[in-house]
């Protein structure tokens, strides 16, 4: 019996699928995407990306980008300029949104930051250095990765890849090999190369949601990183969770509410008062909701004890 090998893949034939995945990624987003001027007091100020997700002009980018901006001006992939109305930002996730009115906009597909994986093809598109609409790629390098924002706070659930980065890449879509947005780049880490990170999607539909219905987001804040994990089905079962997965506490910080009540590095976070917490973005949402500095509850898994903290959230 003869024994049949498949034929070997070329590494030209690797290649050419790469090349053709960029490439389909970028002719798809490439004219939602936007370069953002900013002046401030009549000076011209720096310049950032954006890009185009809803038909009628609203426009994702970052807080950096257009913070305390006088005047923004946006001009489209092909070269139409108009002046932009800023609807809201959040600092504390280097969100904004911006509004344009103009004919015939093309937006892009909104992904599911949840359910990317490491390893998985990224693509950048932004305007760094003023070179419009540039196109790097790499991959997804980590996930569930804490940032500390501009204003000071941590952004949690953030995106590591190595597509490179470069100032004017700000507020830019990261995107899949289909084309759909994973996260909104947002910070480079220099002199390191290859240590660039963008906002997950998933974090960026609420806030966006939020700044369009109320021009900003009033939260209370914990005052912990962390990072989603999946709890183990043992501890599920024994206290009877509603939810399989959580918040792994990476670092409380000193002072915080979180650090007064009594939260530590490695307890992982199930539930904010009455509500069972699946991960970061839940808990997000319930702070969003929760007006501070009103004392509720939080329950933690330590080891394998389930505790019930009390916490006073600290108000923005």
């Amino acid at each position: 019996m003869n024994t049949v090998f498949p034929t070997p893949v070329s590494d030209q034939s690797l290649l050419d699928a790469y090349s053709e995945a960029v490439i389909g990624a970028a002719e798809r987003v490439s004219p939602s995407v936007v370069n953002i001027e900013v002046y401030q007091k009549g000076r011209k100020g720096g310049s950032g990306s954006g890009f185009v997700f809803t038909p009628d002009g609203f426009v994702l980018t970052n807080s950096h980008v257009v913070h305390e901006a006088t005047r923004i001006d946006v001009t489209l992939n092909d070269g139409q300029k108009f002046q932009a109305d800023k609807v809201g930002d959040d600092p504390d996730t280097d969100l904004a949104v911006l509004r344009i009115t103009a004919p015939h906009l093309t937006p892009v597909s909104l992904g599911d930051s949840s359910a990317i994986r490491v390893g998985q093809l990224t693509v950048a598109i932004g305007n760094p250095y003023g070179f419009q609409t540039t196109v790097t790629s790499g991959v997804v390098s980590a996930l569930g990765r804490s940032l500390r924002s501009q204003s000071g706070r941590l952004i949690d659930n953030v995106i590591q890849t190595d597509a490179a980065l470069n100032p004017g890449n700000s507020g830019g879509p990261l995107v899949t090999s289909r084309g759909d947005v994973i996260g909104v780049n947002t910070a480079v880490i220099l002199p390191a190369q290859g240590l660039c990170f963008a906002t997950a999607i998933n974090t960026a539909k609420f806030v966006a949601g939020r700044l369009i219905k109320d021009g900003k987001i009033r939260r209370g804040y914990l005052g912990v990183a962390g990072q989603n994990v999946p709890v183990h089905r043992r501890l599920v079962r024994g206290h009877n969770l509603p939810v399989g997965s959580g918040i792994f506490v990476v670092s409380v910080e000193p002072n915080s509410a979180s650090a007064k009540a009594g939260v530590r590095d490695g307890d992982i976070i199930i539930a904010f008062g009455i509500d069972p917490v699946s991960d970061i973005d839940a808990l997000h949402r319930l702070l969003a909701d929760h007006v501070a500095p009103a004392t509720t509850t939080i329950d933690v898994l330590r080891g394998t004890d389930k505790l019930t903290l009390s916490v006073t959230p600290e108000p923005r």
